[in-house]
């Protein structure tokens, strides 16, 4: 199964007994929205809701931190996801939270899953059908976590790539520019903009056509070695509260790049830390 489909390939698919498909948004504190309420009003047929919220560590103080591989079974047992499955991830944007749910799969051990190219906007644009209503009646199935603990990065892990500068691995800040460079707030009130020293600046939206689909490999491979991103050197995606890290991560992989680890409590965990160093303009 590729990493990325296409609305085509979903529309073929659709309906077949072993494919789930989900609607993974997540909007920011700054944007008035629910993503499990706008599911409700229309999803692709078929479709449940992937709540990153709630799939998540519940005694974090973090925003949707990673959860146990336990909880994690459980969930996706609950959601009638077996290890069988083919799961397809979308988002109501086009291309912003939906990579967040292949990569929790990629971590728990589940390599079949995709990201819709696109999302739900390219899905309704081009007059493919769509459903309203609550999510669909499951039947639970058992789940089988096997984690691979080389995909997230803590930040104990952070504060050490730091420290190396140059000779570490490289960080990927998916943040737009002026959050990065501390000339524009960040969405979380109280939370300072910033960088952590030695980390280079890629927003995501640069990975994406105006269509909100990705770029092709070629393009990607060009926009992260601008960035300083070698097959050499090992890289670790950060963001707000690494959801968007997660589309860097799927970018790196089409580009056909080693896949990077992702820093979990991404920016928001460490301008939140009195003793981390932080970089402004």
């Amino acid at each position: 199964m590729e990493n990325l489909v296409s609305t085509e390939w979903l529309a073929a698919e659709l309906g077949k007994p072993d494919l789930m498909i989900f609607d993974t948004t997540k909007y920011l504190p700054n944007e008035p929205h629910d993503g499990r309420a706008k599911y409700a009003e229309a999803h692709v047929p078929g479709a449940d809701y992937f709540d990153i919220d709630l799939i998540a560590d519940p005694d974090a103080s973090l925003p949707h931190m990673i959860p146990s591989p336990a909880r994690f079974e459980k969930l996706m047992g609950l959601l009638g996801v077996s290890n069988s499955a083919r799961l397809v991830f979308y988002d109501q944007k086009g291309l912003a939270s939906a990579a967040r749910g292949w990569w929790l799969m990629r971590l728990f051990g589940h390599t079949q899953a995709a990201v819709l190219d696109g999302g739900l906007p390219k899905w309704l644009k081009e007059g493919r059908p769509a459903e309203a209503g609550p999510p669909p009646p499951r039947d639970s199935v058992d789940f089988v976590a096997d984690f691979q603990a080389e995909l997230v990065r803590g930040i104990g892990d952070v504060k050490r790539i730091v420290r190396q500068g140059g000779g570490g691995a490289l960080i990927l800040d998916a943040r737009a520019k002026g959050r990065f460079d501390g000339t524009a707030p960040e969405p979380r009130p109280g939370l300072p903009s910033g960088h952590m020293p030695g980390a280079a600046n890629v927003p995501f939206n640069e990975l994406l056509r105006p269509d909100q689909t990705m770029l092709e490999p070629a393009a990607l491979r060009a926009r992260f070695t601008a960035a300083g991103v070698t097959m050499e050197r090992p890289v670790v995606t950060s963001c707000g509260t690494g959801v968007t890290a997660c589309i860097l991560s799927l970018g790196l992989v089409q580009a056909g790049f080693p896949e990077p680890a992702v820093y979990d409590g991404s920016w928001t965990e460490w301008a939140g830390r009195p003793e981390t160093p932080k970089v402004h303009a």
